[in-house]
C-alpha cells in the first residue's frame, strides 16, 4: 500500500515541484494551502507523514503540529523560509521529526521523509538488528575525531550539524556519566542565549534516530529520569 502524506504549502510553485518529485517516488499527497483544510485531511484521511509549512495566510505549521500531538505520534517535517536556530528548535520541541529551510532540493526533502517513515515503521529496531547480523552495531564502533568535529559510526562518518555533533561528542568523552540538561546548555550551547533545556531533549531525539538508521541499539543514550542523559558503552 502507497504511503499516504499530507502537504501544507501556500505556495504554488514550490508545491507542484514537491508534488512531483514525491509523488513520481510512489508516495499518495494530498495538498492543503490552509491550516483549515490541513485540519480537515487530518481527520478524513489520516496521513502517515505531514509535511508542513512554517506560514500560510491563516496560520502557521506549528499549530498543526500542536494539534496532531495532542493526539498522534505522526512523523513531522518542517518546511520554512526561516533559517534562525530558533525556529528550528521550536519545530523539534513541538515534537517535528525533521526541519528543512528553503530554499532546498524536492529529492532531498523526498530522501528525508523516506528515512523517517522507515524509522517509524513498526519493528524497525529489530529489522536494523536483523540486518546487523542479529546484533546491533555496538557503541564502540563510533569514533571520535576532535580535530575534524566529526564522528564515525562503523565504517561510515555520521552526518550531524554543529550542536547534534557537539552533543554526542560530549557524551562520548564521558561515558556512563550522567549529565544535567543544565549541564549539557553550558557545554554545548555556551554561545546560544535564545535556548531552553528542552532543545536538549529535541536534539536526544535527533541523535537516537540517527544512530537508529545505522544500525547502533537505541539503548545507547539512556535517560535517566529527572537527572539526564548519559551514553552507555
Amino acid at each position: 500500500m502507497r504511503k499516504r502524506i499530507l502537504l501544507l504549502e501556500d505556495e504554488q510553485a514550490i508545491a507542484d515541484t514537491l508534488l512531483y518529485v514525491l509523488r513520481g517516488d510512489g508516495f499518495e499527497v494530498r495538498h492543503a494551502r490552509l491550516v483549515s483544510e490541513a485540519l480537515q485531511a487530518l481527520h478524513s484521511e489520516p496521513p502517515d507523514l505531514a509535511i508542513l509549512d512554517v506560514g500560510v495566510p491563516d496560520g502557521n505549521g506549528f499549530d498543526v503540529c500542536r494539534a496532531i500531538r495532542k493526539t498522534s505520534e505522526l512523523p513531522i517535517v518542517f518546511l520554512t523560509a526561516r533559517s534562525e536556530e530558533i525556529d528550528r528548535i521550536l519545530g523539534l520541541e513541538l515534537g517535528a521529526d525533521d526541519y528543512v529551510s528553503k530554499p532546498f532540493s524536492p529529492r532531498e526533502v523526498c530522501a528525508r521523509v523516506r528515512a523517517i517513515l522507515r524509522r517509524s515503521a513498526p519493528g524497525r529496531d529489530a529489522a536494523a538488528a536483523s540486518s546487523n547480523g542479529g546484533a546491533s552495531v555496538p557503541a564502540a564502533a563510533l569514533q571520535l575525531d576532535e580535530a575534524a568535529q566529526r564522528i564515525r559510526c562503523g565504517d561510515d562518518w555520521l552526518s550531524l550539524t554543529r550542536y547534534e555533533y557537539l552533543l554526542l561528542a560530549t557524551l562520548l568523552k564521558r561515558p556512563q556519566r550522567i549529565f544535567s540538561r543544565a549541564e549539557l546548555m553550558d557545554l554545548v550551547w555556551a554561545e546560544a542565549l535564545d535556548t531552553s533545556e528542552r532543545t536538549v531533549d529535541a536534539h536526544i531525539k535527533l541523535l537516537r534516530a540517527k544512530l537508529r538508521e545505522r544500525g547502533v541499539s537505541a539503548d545507547l543514550i539512556q535517560t535517566h529520569r529527572n537527572m539526564g542523559y548519559s551514553l552507555s558503552l
